[in-house]
């Protein structure tokens, strides 16, 4: 040591401060320890499917390990899981990619930060609808961008209008995300409300488009998935499609998404992801590809189910004293709003003064737990996820009334 001077210590990077753990996440880190001290927590915190991966998946990977299928892939993925992706867009979303337009990606996420990191300079503008899922504006803000903000509110359906839209968009703008159906409202869109927002987006052309469309087949309005790179072909060339395996097929755990889009664009995400992860699970791409061309009645009864659990958890909630809720059109999420319960004490003493409070609250004292509206850029609102058994929801939407009840 040179005089009384403390050695210094390596720095983190200033990045780092930019970063935050997702409100879900930490809710869902918070269950599993109450779990652990012995409560009885009812988790409604995180977007999961609770039905098994369909048995095709896993046989198909089972096969896989054992043919040898286990060796460093392609970045860009499997042949076999891109051409499935190709027929699964052609079939599903009427989009006819190339291959060379194609790349699997390790889950949504990693396609979000590969098209962010490929494309988003310091100070560039993410034009991102409110409520939102947190993981957009997060990554923008960890690769140096600024997330804007657009208010969509439950009296527009919680859908972004294209006046709203067009005034958000600056010289700055480099990406506007679209995510149909919405996580955490539920919110759906049809060809004409994407028309309207296409028109916007002609006027605009140095503006990409990223359409993350995960919760597609989970639609409750018989219209299905409705992609808006199929509603404005003109805009291909701007326009990013992600989709994958988690939530359709209640495949989470596998970490397979993927997407198509220009090839200038594909090429510089594939890039990016060379020097991340490189190429993706060989045994996980196999399952990925056998559900994508198996038989689909899988996904219609999961369909099924979510939308009694929908109709199960709204009419509930409706009998909570302050809080109001708002049908979902798709996904697996209710967002209802609690305005009538905040400036009120909890049973157990605590002010209600935020959703944040309210959610806090509800987990520590009735053992449920759900995420605060603000996470996702809109209060006073919960996210509750209705992807778990009809006796769990039906338990859990008891005690929140019980909650609710007892404020005063």
């Amino acid at each position: 040591m040179i005089g009384s001077e403390a050695p210094r210590l390596p720095a983190l990077a200033s990045r780092l401060g930019r970063a935050e753990t997702a409100a879900a996440v930490q809710m869902s880190t918070r269950a599993r320890e109450m779990r652990a001290a012995g409560h009885n927590v009812i988790s409604l915190a995180i977007g999961e499917p609770d039905f098994p991966t369909p048995a095709l998946g896993i046989e198909a990977a089972h096969r896989a390990a054992l043919d040898g299928l286990t060796k460093y892939p392609p970045v860009d993925g499997l042949p076999v899981l891109k051409a499935a992706v190709q027929r699964k867009f052609r079939r599903d979303q009427g989009l006819d990619f190339p291959l060379s337009q194609i790349m699997v990606t390790n889950g949504g996420k990693q396609a979000i930060f590969n098209a962010f990191a490929a494309t988003v300079d310091e100070g560039d503008e993410i034009v991102i609808p409110s409520p939102y899922w947190s993981s957009y504006a997060l990554t923008a803000q960890v690769l140096g961008g600024v997330p804007v903000t657009v208010p969509c509110p439950a009296n527009n359906g919680f859908r972004l209008r294209p006046e709203d839209l067009d005034a958000a968009i600056t010289a700055r703008t480099k990406w506007v995300v679209l995510n149909a159906p919405n996580n955490p409202t539920g919110a759906a869109y049809t060809a004409e409300q994407l028309a309207a927002l296409a028109e916007v987006l002609r006027r605009h052309p140095h503006v990409w488009l990223f359409s993350d469309e995960i919760y597609e087949h989970l639609r409750y309005d018989g219209l299905g998935s409705i992609s808006i790179a199929a509603v404005a072909p003109d805009l291909a060339d701007r326009v990013l499609v992600m989709s994958g395996v988690s939530k359709t097929y209640a495949m989470t755990g596998w970490r397979i998404g993927f997407c198509g889009g220009p090839a200038g664009l594909i090429r510089a995400m594939v890039v990016m992801q060379s020097h991340a992860t490189a190429g993706i699970s060989t045994v996980g791409q196999a399952a990925a590809a056998a559900v994508l061309d198996g038989p689909q009645d899988v996904v219609g009864e999961m369909v099924a189910a979510y939308h009694r659990r929908r109709d199960l958890v709204v009419g509930m909630l409706r009998q909570a004293p302050g809080m109001t809720c708002a049908v979902p059109e798709g996904a697996f999420y209710v967002f209802p709003s609690i305005a009538g319960c905040i400036g009120r004490l909890s049973a157990g003493g605590q002010p209600i003064d935020t959703d944040r409070d309210f959610a806090t609250a509800l987990l520590e004292e009735q053992h449920v737990a759900v995420v605060h509206g603000a996470a996702f850029g809109m209060s006073p609102y919960l996210r509750i996820s209705y992807a778990t058994d009809d006796a769990s929801l039906e338990d859990a939407c008891r005690r929140i009334i019980e909650f609710c009840e007892a404020l005063t």
